[in-house]
């Protein structure tokens, strides 16, 4: 007797997908599940969003099907988005992103617009704690002059370098520890988003931001230890009159207005995020 033939199945549409990524993602408490099933469909697909929504009956071959399940998972998971996509748009730029660099967050571009703002000037600039390199490649895009950046990790700068090869960002790289090695009124200014979150916070945070390096988000217990020690260091490297911009944490304001009051600061401002967070503070170093 002969065997009967296979029935063939028929591959998922992209609407077939979305619909039951969303679900997956919507049960896993991942939010906005239908965008970020659209965004890794996307992904998966090496097209654009818009894509998606023109041809809702385009089959799905296996190969794509299979690494689009296997993005839905890892979301689901709590891995970012970003990771899954090996990038994150910043300042209008694209940026490479990964485990080994913290992502850029939309908050620190107002870090950005402080520095462009208050110390257009400045000719020696250095981005203490670099990560992605996304605040000194921007710097130095939009200046138009060098910035040198700063990082402790040699794999947490492979990535920034290849984001300003990418850019064509005159940016110079140092692996080092903050300020410590940097001569005495050397800088101009000095631009920094430092770890601060505090430990005893670890518990309460989201389980996106756990896969974050820890090194780029812990600040100590009480989340100003590298505060405690990058200022210091600011108020030696900086010339009088130099600039100095920190990012700040939600809760971190106190601390860093105690530590910049108790040095040789002057015109101390406070600008606040759309949620209304302090979340840069600026300074000039006195003379003297």
């Amino acid at each position: 007797m002969k065997a009967a033939s296979p029935i063939p199945v028929a591959a998922p549409t992209v609407g077939d997908c979305l619909r039951s990524a969303a679900d997956r993602l919507r049960g896993a408490g991942v939010e906005p599940p239908r965008l970020t099933a659209e965004t890794l469909l996307a992904h998966a697909l090496d097209c654009e969003r818009v894509t998606l929504y023109a041809h809702p009956e385009r089959a799905v071959e296996d190969a794509a099907a299979e690494a689009f399940a296997r993005l839905v998972e890892r979301r689901a998971a709590g891995e970012p988005t970003q990771h899954l996509l090996g990038r994150q748009e910043f300042y209008g730029r694209e940026m490479e992103v990964g485990p080994a660099a913290f992502i850029p967050r939309p908050e620190t571009e107002l870090l950005v617009e402080t520095a462009l703002e208050n110390f257009p000037q400045a000719r020696r600039i250095v981005d203490v704690g670099t990560g992605s390199g996304c605040i000194a490649v921007t710097l130095a895009k939009e200046l138009d002059r060098p910035v040198t950046a700063i990082e402790i990790a040699a794999e947490t700068l492979a990535v920034a370098r290849r984001n300003a090869a990418y850019h064509g960002a005159s940016v110079r790289f140092v692996q080092g520890d903050l300020l410590s090695a940097a001569r005495t009124a050397s800088l101009d200014l000095a631009v920094s988003n430092p770890p601060y979150v505090a430990r005893r916070d670890e518990p309460t945070l989201q389980r996106e931001v756990r896969f974050e390096p820890a090194r780029a988000l812990f600040g100590g217990e009480d989340g100003l230890d590298v505060y405690r020690r990058l200022i210091p260091q600011a108020e030696r490297a900086l010339r009088p009159g130099g600039g100095l911009a920190l990012e700040l944490g939600y809760d971190s304001l106190p601390g860093v207005l105690e530590l910049l009051r108790a040095g040789r600061w002057s015109a101390i401002a406070v600008r606040e995020d759309l949620a209304g967070i302090p979340r840069v503070i600026s300074a000039e170093r006195l003379a003297g």
